[in-house]
């Protein structure tokens, strides 16, 4: 069973467009909104481990420019 983890993003002012469009394009992402809230994009990755959805976030989606934060919600079960 895949493991699956909801990405919660702050941007940068005025960077959220191209912090999405840079996420979208991620192997292992399977969707990516921009929101409204204390949060500017949430999205859902998968990946065969914990560990390496870890690699993910931490390897690929923290390098991309224009991200202040991060908050990574794992999913403990799926309905």
């Amino acid at each position: 069973m895949a493991a699956k983890a909801y990405v919660l993003i702050e941007t940068a002012v005025g960077r959220t467009k191209e912090v999405t469009s840079a996420i979208e394009r991620l192997e292992g992402v399977k969707s990516v909104d921009p929101v409204t809230g204390p949060y500017d994009v949430i999205a859902v990755v998968e990946g065969e481990s914990l560990n390496e959805i870890g690699d993910l976030v931490t390897g690929k989606i923290h390098p991309i420019a224009g991200i202040s934060r991060t908050v990574t919600c794992l999913a403990i079960w799926s309905a």
